[in-house]
């Protein structure tokens, strides 16, 4: 199935055929790691024979334990630096150009890196205390409604999937993809136009503030992507059940960890986005 997140579908340890998890462990076997050399006597067998059976975690592959551990430790880090980028907003560039390179780097990394995803991270931070600052200066209040929108969204999301009311589906996941770039072509024609300041466009969200029958056109696609950011917490969710019922090692929960901030923070920004919109000037 395909899957939208990059964070996801560029890493072997999450495709479906385990035909690339299969090819990155023997590139890894092949350069000397997890290679067990020489010989075992038949008293060493009798002891492994003996002893516990052994644990995801001996065995290095990767567990849901361990994928919420890290998520929890990139977020950790996320907030502390989001604290930093609403006392310095100006930071949020910084933010979102070091983010986005980082991104790339972690996107097409054969092997996971802690430290490049603990780096996004923190540069995310940054850019989401800095815009959060922005916005909540032209709408007060609107940042803990976001929050707790995020929260709620994920909550419901997450619950769904581990109940399996809600899966993914290859139909499902081909509308979404075309819905996404939809999107995506809607907003680099908006953006285009409020850079030349064309008509309707000139308002604060551009397009997305012209109403349809008194409902801001925002508001409307707003909720769309807000349900397509959640059908992407489901396409998360299943990568992650894909690579820990295929075992795939440990150092992939980083990657897992990185593409839920990808899409958490997407969540984030659409709610924010769409509460302003419906709050409009006030």
């Amino acid at each position: 199935m395909a899957h939208s997140n990059p964070g996801f579908s560029q890493s072997p340890a999450f495709s479906n055929d385990g035909r690339g998890l299969a090819a990155w462990q023997k590139s890894q076997a092949a350069a000397g790691q997890n290679v067990v050399n020489g010989g075992m006597t038949a008293e060493q067998l009798q002891a492994m024979y003996n002893s516990p059976s052994a644990s995801p975690v001996d065995t290095d592959r990767m567990t849901y334990e361990d994928v919420i551990a890290k998520t929890v430790g990139a977020f950790a880090i996320l907030v502390v630096m989001a604290a930093v980028g609403w006392f310095i907003p100006q930071l949020a560039i910084v933010g979102a150009i070091g983010g986005f390179v980082l991104a790339m780097v972690n996107i097409f990394k054969k092997r996971p890196s802690a430290a490049l995803v603990l780096s996004y991270a923190a540069l995310e931070g940054l850019f989401v205390g800095g815009i959060s600052y922005f916005f909540d200066q032209r709408w007060p209040g609107i940042v803990p409604q976001a929050v707790f929108g995020t929260l709620g969204v994920f909550a419901i999301t997450l619950a769904l999937f581990a109940s399996g009311k809600v899966r993914a589906s290859k139909r499902a996941t081909q509308i979404f993809l075309v819905a996404i770039v939809g999107y995506a072509a809607y907003t680099l024609v908006n953006l285009g136009l409020q850079f030349f300041n064309v008509g309707a466009a000139s308002g604060t969200f551009g397009l997305s503030s012209v109403t349809l029958f008194g409902i801001p056109l925002g508001g409307i696609i707003g909720i769309v992507v807000v349900l397509l950011a959640a059908y992407s917490l489901v396409l998360d969710f299943t990568q992650i059940k894909v690579g820990v019922d295929r075992g795939a090692p440990r150092i992939f929960g980083w990657q897992a960890a990185f593409g839920l901030v990808v899409t958490i923070v997407w969540l984030y920004t659409e709610i924010l986005r769409l509460l302003a919109i419906f709050r409009g000037n006030n």
